[in-house]
Parts: structure tokens; sequence; C-alpha cells
């Protein structure tokens, strides 16, 4: 990994599947487009700050009838400092294919179904005077009922895997699947939810935040 100094540009695309995002990272020593999962949480602006590359790779696409080759810059860490809207010279149209499209999902595995173990039709049981009885059935102890949640709650343990049940500070996983972490994504901004690019965290907006 190599740590450049420089300004990233985050821009807001309307695709098929939805706005997603794209940048261009403007460094000493060139400027590269960034494909990386983690825009998608950015508003379009300009980022200040040092960014750890850890790959820097030539590849292409085809856009509007014309096929665009690209140097492409892959970031491993970031350390913003600071924010500022776009210049004009950064708000040309842009026509560009939605990077989730590039990947094929990934396919969760199935896990290996466990075989039943055969229950016992007879064992041996003692009555309270002491005595053997054969062919008895042995008394089980009762199950903890468990109370199962709600089929929402069941469907956003699914869609956020270990960060569920979700605190006041949440960081995303930008490993998953592109599409799991747009869903994420979504739905904490509908939870009231604000994203905070300098500490690349979302964080819950309080009430008194909400009303003023």
């Amino acid at each position: 990994m190599i740590t450049l100094q420089g300004t990233l540009t985050v821009r807001t695309i309307n695709g098929r599947n939805g706005p997603f995002n794209v940048g261009r990272l403007r460094t000493e020593i060139g400027e590269f487009s960034v494909k990386d999962p983690e825009l998608d949480q950015y508003e379009e602006g300009r980022y200040d700050g040092a960014f750890g590359v850890d790959q820097i790779y030539p590849t292409s696409y085809v856009a509007g009838g014309r096929m665009v080759m690209e140097v492409r810059a892959r970031i491993g860490l970031w350390a913003l400092d600071g924010i500022d809207d776009l210049k004009p010279e950064d708000q040309a149209p842009m026509t560009e294919p939605d990077p989730m499209e590039e990947t094929p999902p990934v396919e969760a595995t199935p896990s290996p179904t466990k075989a039943p173990e055969p229950e016992t039709e007879t064992e041996t049981d003692v009555t309270a005077a002491g005595d053997e009885v054969t062919g008895g059935s042995k008394a089980k102890p009762q199950a903890i009922e468990n109370k199962p949640g709600t089929a929402e709650d069941d469907q956003l343990a699914a869609l956020f895997g270990e960060l569920w049940p979700l605190g006041n500070e949440v960081k995303l996983d930008p490993t998953v699947d592109r599409s799991r972490f747009r869903e994420q994504r979504d739905h904490l901004k509908a939870s009231g939810y604000q994203f905070r690019p300098l500490d690349q965290i979302w964080v819950i907006q309080q009430q008194d935040e909400v009303t003023e």
C-alpha cells in the first residue's frame, strides 16, 4: 500500500439499478478512476485527505457506443480532512456503467445439512421407589421456548449479519456484495442515520438534531 495526498471527487449517476457513485482521485503522481463500494455512502463533493492505495491497474468499459480506457485505483485507507462542493468543471454530464454490473453477484454457499440423530425407542427408567422398569419412555426435559422475531427483524438480521442489531453508530463492511452494501446504506438512510465521511461511520440523528 502507498499513501497519497490528494483530492477525491465523488459524482452520482442514476443507473438502471438506481443511483451509484464514481470517483476521480487527483494526486501528485497522477489522476485515477475510483469505483470502490465505499463511494456509495458519500454525497457528491470534493474530499481532501490521505488515501492508502492498494492497487493501480488499467481497465476499460463501453459507454455511449465507445470504449473507454482508464487507470483505476483501489483505495484501502481513507483519512479525510476536508470536504468541499463540486466545482463547475466537475459537474459535466457523465455516462458510465454501474460498477455493480462489472462483477457477477456473489452466491451464498449453502451450509451442509446435519443428518438428524436417530431417536431411541425404548429406554430404561427408574421409578421413585427404585424399581427398574424396562421398555418405558424416559421423560425428556422440556425445551426452553424461544420467541421468534418478526419477519422484518429476520430480514434485517440477514441483511446486516453481525452488525445486527444496529447501535447508535454503524460502520458498514465494504467487502460484502455491492448490492447488499447498497441495501444496507438505503436502510440506514431511511431509519434516520446520517453518514459522517470524516469518521466513515453512520450515526443515528437525535430528535433535537432532526427538529432543528
